[in-house]
């Protein structure tokens, strides 16, 4: 099959969810301002609701915008801050870490290497962060783009960084950083784990997940 439909699928599903308003939305917009925000917004959201993400980031960066305001807050505060999110000592552990990296120039690292460099961050991560704040074709596969690819048949791994390859051949880089947030705006909203919206679904004729459940 050619590239066509797999856009064009992409592009169905962008114009659907937006009745929804996806949480990953809000989200994207509220941690878009600056790469540093970015970096530390995207670090929150591991194993945590984009909505909590939100709220957290947003009150850590009420009292602290760059590296240097982070770490004359300390850890304990950080962690204060941040809480409710998933590891949030960890996490806080890991950003006055980040911090004392970036204290002097402030410059968050725009490629790969160097964002997973930084304590804390992986793949999804840091090709997120390349995808957000820097424009550069990444594709950050999180839950959702994991369970959609295979559920849509588009990837057969059974790892995020297989997912990840396989959706590379199937999308052409300069659409590779729409395919988080579609994907996870769909898998918050319709798409999800647990008992999926299919009989509502756009492309429940199409979905070999639905298909085979109907059988």
């Amino acid at each position: 099959m050619s590239e066509g439909p797999y856009i064009s699928t992409i592009e169905r599903i962008e114009a659907f969810i937006v009745p929804f308003d996806p949480p990953v939305q809000a989200f994207e917009r509220s941690s878009s301002r600056t790469p540093f925000r970015t970096l530390i917004s995207v670090l929150l959201s591991s194993r945590t609701k984009d909505e909590v993400t939100k709220k957290s980031s947003e009150a850590l960066f009420d009292r602290a915008e760059t590296p240097g305001m982070m770490l004359a807050l300390g850890e304990g505060e950080v962690a204060r801050l941040i809480y409710p999110v998933g590891f949030y000592r960890q996490k806080a552990k890991n950003i006055i870490a980040i911090c004392r990296k970036l204290a002097d120039s402030s410059h968050v690292p725009d490629t790969y290497e160097g964002l997973i460099a930084l304590p804390g961050v992986g793949r999804k991560t840091a090709n997120l962060v390349l995808a957000i704040a820097f424009q550069q074709p990444a594709i950050a596969v999180d839950i959702h783009v994991f369970r959609i690819s295979r559920r849509l048949g588009w990837a057969k791994g059974d790892k995020p960084e297989l997912v990840e390859e396989e959706l590379k051949v199937l999308f052409p880089p300069e659409f590779w950083r729409r395919i988080n947030q579609a994907l996870v705006g769909f898998g918050q909203t319709v798409c999800k784990p647990q008992k999926p919206k299919c009989p509502i679904c756009i492309l429940n004729s199409e979905c070999p997940y639905f298909l085979n459940k109907k059988n």
